[in-house]
């Protein structure tokens, strides 16, 4: 099995699998599931990293593998610190490429969701509005199945969308970037849903 796809099967389950299988481990916050994460595959982000996996970045599960690695898994690597964020100008690239070429359209619906996943986190306002739009879109044309978890990302891209309309970034990330908050957000990390 290729490398790219012991990466897709580890975090959407086998091929053929459910799509919504692997759904728990997700957005898990475990110190044990982020160690395992670090010492399965923090070679190949490294990898990623140096550019030696660019070739994945030509076919659409491999680009999803590349998406996946840099966006989601080095969450789980280097959670609370600026590593976690670190390579996010990186996967949002691979996703813009990956859109254009068409490779976004060529997956499934919960993992073409991942594949858009950069956007939601960048701290862009343009690249929020497109996201909405591509988020919105999966969950209106949501296969039977899949109509609520689809809502539900198109729901939270909007709150990731309104947050950098209204900051021009995420402030849950300036304490572990080393930003100085405004005084507005600080009263807002204070409330509820500040933070994902």
């Amino acid at each position: 099995m290729e490398r790219y796809e012991q990466i897709l099967s580890f975090w959407f389950g086998e091929p053929g699998a459910p799509p919504l299988q692997n759904q728990a481990v997700w957005f898990k916050k475990d110190p044990a599931f982020d160690k395992q994460i670090r010492d399965s595959f923090e070679d190949d982000l490294q990898r990623a990293i140096r550019g030696e996996l660019d070739g994945w970045r030509v076919r659409a599960r491999s680009c999803l593998a590349f998406i996946v690695l840099l966006d989601q898994m080095s969450r789980n690597m280097y959670r609370d610190t600026p590593g976690a964020f670190a390579q996010d100008a990186l996967a949002l690239e691979a996703c813009l490429a990956g859109r254009a070429a068409g490779l976004d359209c060529e997956l499934p619906h919960m993992q073409r969701s991942f594949f858009y996943m950069p956007m939601m986190h960048a701290e862009d306002l343009e690249v929020q509005r497109e996201a909405v739009k591509l988020f919105d879109g999966l969950a209106k044309s949501a296969p039977p199945g899949l109509e609520q978890a689809l809502q539900q990302g198109a729901d939270f891209e909007r709150r990731h969308h309104d947050i950098i309309e209204r900051f021009g970034r995420y402030p849950h990330r300036n304490k572990i970037l080393g930003r100085t908050s405004t005084p507005e957000e600080e009263a807002f990390l204070l409330g509820p849903g500040s933070s994902f």
